[in-house]
């Protein structure tokens, strides 16, 4: 199903006021009126407008289109949230946006418009007012980004986020909320914080809806994260890999002395025990080996790798691919 810009219909703004809506929908209704126009596509043009002005010209039906369709641009893929319709209902006939095939009471609905408000809007004329039933608030989604410290320790932090709001002469518009929140140790990312009652508002006297905030981690230069456990590259010199030794090792809680076995060969993992992001049970914590090759950039460091050449002259470093190719 195709999402309809009701607001793209009448050719007015997001933010235009509930006199600017009215005012846009007559002028197009006495261009695009079946009896009078001569345009060839007015009957539909008509249908479209009254139906984007039935549902635009109302304070709350209003705020329920936006709330849904926020993200959404004309002619994208769409679909409601599930029971949508369930708290509205739209007044009896409403002489100005039906006749001559508007979008009145009778008159045949789109698709879209069914979707989200149901098929009560045909039966109006049998109530003389419109009530909507309490109904909770959409839920909203963001995303929050953290750094891995607060996952290792927690921390209090406010955020901003920009959310959709109307004041009481209709204006729509878009708002700044400042938050604060608690990240709690050994939160993971990907998870999320719910926030009660920090969504859309409610209808008709409802409660309003949640906020979810979807962890992310801010990049590290050093260290990546998989679930609770953490990985950092570790550079060793070429002895030290050969000959073993003890290195110390930065990790997200300090410096640690890590003993490397003989013979470590590049991306050999060591195992830090718990000393991942905490929980129950904690991450581990891996350093992954790195060979780093000191730089041949004078004749005496020229001469110790041509030496060492000499002393490993039956070392085949890519023996193993032999025959790999043929």
């Amino acid at each position: 199903m195709k999402f309809k810009d009701y607001y793209e219909n009448l050719g007015v703004p997001r933010t235009a006021t509930q006199d600017e809506i009215k005012s846009a929908y007559r002028k197009l209704a006495r261009k695009y009126h079946p009896d009078v126009s001569k345009e060839p596509n007015a009957e539909t043009r008509f249908k479209e407008m009254g139906e984007a002005y039935k549902v635009l010209k109302d304070p709350e039906t209003r705020a329920a289109y936006d709330q849904v369709g926020s993200q959404h641009q004309n002619g994208q893929e769409f679909q409601p949230p599930p029971n949508w319709d369930a708290g509205f209902e739209f007044r009896g006939r409403d002489a100005s946006a039906a006749g001559a095939g508007g979008a009145g009471d009778g008159a045949d609905y789109s698709d879209f418009f069914e979707s989200l408000f149901g098929r009560r809007a045909g039966a109006g004329a049998a109530h003389a007012s419109r009530q909507a039933r309490p109904t909770q608030g959409q839920d909203h989604h963001a995303k929050v980004e953290i750094d891995l410290k607060d996952a290792y320790h927690g921390a209090q932090r406010s955020i901003s986020l920009r959310m959709p709001a109307m004041d009481a002469q209709g204006h729509v518009s878009t708002q700044q909320r400042t938050l604060d929140i608690t990240i709690p140790k050994g939160i993971r990312e990907g998870q999320h914080l719910r926030l009660s009652g920090q969504g859309g508002p409610g209808a008709g006297g409802g409660p309003a809806g949640d906020l979810y905030l979807e962890i992310v981690f801010r990049a590290h230069p050093h260290y990546r994260v998989d679930g609770r456990d953490v990985y950092f590259d570790l550079p060793l010199a070429p002895w030290e890999a050969a000959l073993g030794g003890s290195v110390t090792a930065p990790t997200p809680e300090g410096s640690v002395h890590l003993t490397i076995p003989p013979g470590s060969s590049a991306g050999r993992k060591l195992r830090l025990k718990g000393q991942g992001i905490p929980g129950n049970p904690a991450g581990n914590l891996y350093a992954v080996l790195v060979i780093a090759l000191p730089p041949a950039n004078d004749e005496r460091a020229k001469e110790a790798y041509r030496a060492m050449e000499k002393a490993f002259f039956d070392f085949h470093p890519r023996a193993h691919l032999q025959g790999q190719f043929q």
